[in-house]
Order: structure tokens, then C-alpha cells, then sequence
């Protein structure tokens, strides 16, 4: 125990030294959050998806009146339950949730997405002034309410931190796995440890301890400068659950990193292949834009990237205001792919380049 406590001390004062470790791995990624943060992005859409909770006259009208027009801006989906319907719209499954009571036409709708919850309300509120006309050409009869299904505090930078933190936790996970095991093997590192009296596996438990404890520190940093006033993060009650999930996904990125640098020879193509799996990740994983943007075949081709999984995770917990099991399933997927990746690092490990 003495000698694993050597060794992560050891490990961690030489991360704290490396100035460009530390940039890479908090300040860089932190520069994103504040960025994307401060900023609204402006996507455009062209059809969003709509639940009709229970009968909606008016929408099923204007459906029979011009199903060409109706299905050209929008997918309408039968909804019996109203809990139900609400819990997809919150969970970004839908764009929109649609009820009628009366005159009144309630749209339900989620601030995840605030370009997609624009185009609903000004899509079915132009479907109710048609309705009006074709209907009595006097003044609307009808009127339109919306209603966000989260708390109304929520902003956008509770869907932007766990992006950017994702993000920063897997290139350091992968980047810092990869560049150790390649180092120690080409200097000799490895064969070194494999004759002193520090069990290997103390050695490899040390760096790994280590790649948590600076796991959690990036948690904790973003966390406080997205909850200064200027960005006013609100954590939702389970947000304690992210913790557990930024374990699980650092260990799933870690055994990837080590994968990476089992196979490659050397620092240049440990770089080369961390930065050609790590840049399509961010993209294809949610960390710069919302998936429910992306093309149906893109958002399948998502389901076997590792840092969905991560962001995804977090995201319930943070900023949906989901309970603690709503990570779990995501939890199980990090932990799997940190089972695999590592056994498939112990099958290419070798202890020097020869």
C-alpha cells in the first residue's frame, strides 16, 4: 500500500507540473464551456416531432384538411398518456407535447432544445390562426397557451456543461492512458518496474487512481465557473449521480487510451490515433450539438460511440432533473466497454518494443 501511495503521488505532482497537461485538460475544454455557454446556436429545422395527448380536434382538422402541408413540417404521434408524453418531450425523445381543452390549445414543450420548441409553438400556432379562418372568418376562436415541461429556471448552459465536461474527460482519459504506456515502453519504464519489489499491478492501479482523482477535479471545476451568476448552472436533485457516471466513463476511456497505446509504437502515432478516435467522437457523442439535430442514420451510428453514453448520462442527472436511476443504464454501458477495451489492451500489452 505504502509503494501505491508512492507511485500516485508521484504520478499526480507530475501531472500538476506539466503545464501543458493541465491546459489541455482543464483550461482547454473549459475555454468551450464558457463560449458555447455565453451563446445560443441558430440551427435551422425542418420538421419536428409532435404528440397529440388525448383528442385534439383542431389538429386532427387541419391533419384531414391538408395531410401534404401537416406531415411536410411535422410527425404527429397518438399519445393516451399525458405523464408519459411529458416525460419524452423532457427527455428530448419529442419536440413537442400538443393537448386541446376548450379553445385552448396547451403546447408542452422542453428548453433542451429551444430551436426545435420555436418551430413547434410557430407551427401549431399557425395551424391555429387557419383554423380560425377556415373555420368562422371572425376573430381566433381559438388560442394558443405553451408550457415548458421543465422548471422554468432551466438555461441552456445545464445542457452545455455536461457536453464540454464529457468532452474534457474523455481526450484526458484517452490522451494521458495512451502517452503513459507508450512512454514508459519505449524508455525502458516498464521493464524497470517489472524487476522492482512494486507489484505491476500497484503501478497500473496507481495511474489509474490518479486519472479518477483528476477526473474528479474537472468535475468540480466546471461545475463551479458554470454556476458563477453570468452562466447561472442550477444542479438538478440527483446531480451527485453524475459522479458515478464520470467514474464510469473515465475507466471506459482509460482502457481505450490503453488499447491505443498497446498497439501504437510510438508518441507521434499514439497522438495521431487518439486525435482521429477523439475529434469524430465529440461530434457523433452530442458534446458540441444536440443529437435530436442530427440525421435519423447519424443518431443510430451515435448508439456506438463510448462518449454518448458519458454526456447522455450526465445530462439526466444534471440538467433533465431525472432521478438517480435514469443513469444507470448508461453506467452499465461505460463499465462494459471499460471491461472489453481492457482485456483487449492485456491481449496487445507488450513490456518493451522488441
Amino acid at each position: 500500500m505504502s509503494g501505491f501511495q508512492s507511485l500516485a503521488r508521484a504520478m499526480f505532482l507530475s501531472f500538476r507540473r506539466d503545464k501543458r497537461a493541465l491546459f489541455f485538460s482543464i483550461l482547454f475544454p473549459l475555454m468551450f464551456l464558457v463560449v458555447f455557454g455565453g451563446i445560443f446556436g441558430s440551427v435551422s429545422t425542418s420538421k419536428v416531432k409532435v404528440l397529440e395527448v388525448g383528442s385534439v380536434p383542431m389538429l386532427d382538422q387541419a391533419l384531414a384538411h391538408d395531410p401534404a402541408g401537416v406531415n411536410k413540417v411535422m410527425t404527429i404521434t397518438k399519445a393516451t398518456d399525458r405523464a408519459a408524453a411529458l416525460k419524452k418531450v423532457g427527455k428530448g425523445d419529442d419536440d413537442a407535447a400538443v393537448e386541446q381543452q376548450g379553445t385552448q390549445m396547451i403546447v408542452h414543450y422542453s428548453a433542451a432544445d429551444r430551436v426545435k420548441a420555436a418551430t413547434a409553438q410557430g407551427i401549431i400556432n399557425a395551424l391555429v390562426e387557419q383554423t380560425n379562418l377556415a373555420a368562422t372568418g371572425k376573430p381566433p376562436a381559438y388560442t394558443l397557451v405553451t408550457r415548458q415541461v421543465e422548471d422554468t429556471s432551466l438555461k441552456a448552459i445545464q445542457f452545455i456543461t455536461p457536453g464540454m465536461l464529457g468532452w474534457a474527460l474523455s481526450s484526458a482519459a484517452m490522451f494521458g492512458a495512451a502517452q503513459t504506456l507508450v512512454t514508459w515502453r519505449t524508455k525502458g519504464i516498464l521493464r524497470r518496474l517489472q524487476l522492482s519489489p512494486v507489484p505491476i499491478r500497484n503501478v497500473f492501479a496507481a495511474r489509474v487512481a490518479v486519472s479518477l482523482g483528476v477526473a474528479l477535479i474537472q468535475t468540480a471545476v466546471f461545475l463551479s465557473v458554470a454556476q458563477l451568476p453570468v452562466f447561472g448552472l442550477k444542479l438538478a436533485g440527483s446531480w451527485w449521480m453524475s459522479i458515478p457516471v464520470v467514474l464510469a466513463g473515465v475507466l471506459a476511456f482509460l482502457a481505450i487510451g490503453m488499447v491505443v497505446g498497446a498497439s501504437a509504437k510510438t508518441q507521434d502515432s499514439a497522438q495521431t490515433l487518439i486525435q482521429m478516435i477523439v475529434f469524430p467522437m465529440v461530434f457523433l457523442g452530442g458534446s458540441f450539438f444536440p443529437l435530436d439535430n442530427a440525421p435519423s442514420w447519424l443518431q443510430t451510428v451515435s448508439y456506438a460511440v463510448p462518449l454518448r453514453y458519458l454526456n447522455e448520462g450526465m445530462l439526466n442527472v444534471m440538467g433533465r432533473g431525472l432521478g438517480p436511476a435514469s443513469a444507470l443504464p448508461q453506467i452499465g454501458v461505460l463499465l462494459g466497454i471499460a471491461l472489453v477495451a481492457t482485456l483487449v489492451a492485456m491481449r496487445l500489452f507488450r513490456w518493451d518494443d522488441n
